[in-house]
């Protein structure tokens, strides 16, 4: 098992990518904190992860955007298993908006979730890291990190800045073993990405179909929507890797949609 006791956070983690990736860990042996909004729905995910094994899960409240919620959670996870090993900092929302009509108080609700939510968990799981000479630090980037699209001022801003942000990660992690890196996918069917159809319609003024069709597969190689499985097998890549020869680095999971 990759992962045998090693201790993770993931954000986001009650369902979606978040689950998937919780669900790949707990089966390579970790211990994984669910950590999300909704205390309810994150400890009935880690029950149902922990009665399938070989890992365990507990949940944990966290909004990502409180640096006391981010503090108290990670302190819970270090009481109850005594550090950690790994973040996958995947908590994440999408808001689309012609940047002439994008309210900027939703500008700055999507950047707090993605980028100070990423420092915030970053900044809080660091010091346990360096404690234990090692980590593996993860963001939940896009293919949006490395292209644009339309209506997505907000989510294009922050998915590139998490590029930046790995990047430093690195370079302070390096002397203490801790690495870090992002995954950039393409569409990945969630109902984050299933909220997003009729919005892009409605505001290009085309259809439904042709949204699937033309703007989210319409660069894949095979009109693919990227799975969430797809995700956790990158993620489990980046959280076992054993040395530093990866960090700092980014990983596109998209069909060919982009290529670099």
């Amino acid at each position: 098992m990759k992962l045998k006791d090693k201790i993770c956070i993931i954000t986001g983690a009650a369902r979606g990518i978040g689950e998937g990736v919780a669900k790949r860990f707990v089966a390579e042996g970790a211990r994984v904190a669910i950590a999300d909004l909704n205390l309810e729905t994150a400890e009935k995910t880690a029950a149902r992860l922990s009665a399938m094994g070989p890992g365990t899960a507990i949940g944990v409240a966290m909004d990502v955007t409180s640096e006391t919620a981010v503090n108290e959670g990670v302190a819970r996870v270090v009481k109850e298993w005594g550090g950690v090993d790994v973040l996958f900092a995947n908590a994440g929302i999408q808001i689309v908006h012609k940047i002439e009509d994008f309210p900027f108080s939703d500008w700055k609700k999507l950047l707090a979730i993605h980028l100070d939510g990423s420092f915030l968990t970053s900044k809080a799981c660091i010091p346990h890291m360096y404690g234990n000479n090692g980590g593996a630090i993860i963001f939940m980037g896009s293919v949006h990190s490395k292209e644009a699209s339309p209506l997505k001022s907000a989510y294009v801003t922050a998915k590139h800045g998490l590029l930046g942000l790995a990047r430093v990660i690195s370079k302070e992690g390096a002397a203490h073993g801790v690495r870090a890196n992002v995954i950039c996918p393409g569409f990945v069917k969630t109902p984050l990405v299933e909220k997003q159809i009729p919005e892009q319609a409605k505001e290009l003024g085309i259809s439904e179909k042709e949204v699937v069709e033309k703007i989210m597969l319409g660069e894949t190689v095979d009109q693919e929507f990227t799975t969430i499985e797809d995700v956790a097998e990158v993620a489990l890549l980046f959280a076992s890797f054993p040395t530093n020869a990866l960090t700092g680095q980014s990983l596109v999971v998209s069909h060919g949609w982009f290529m670099e």
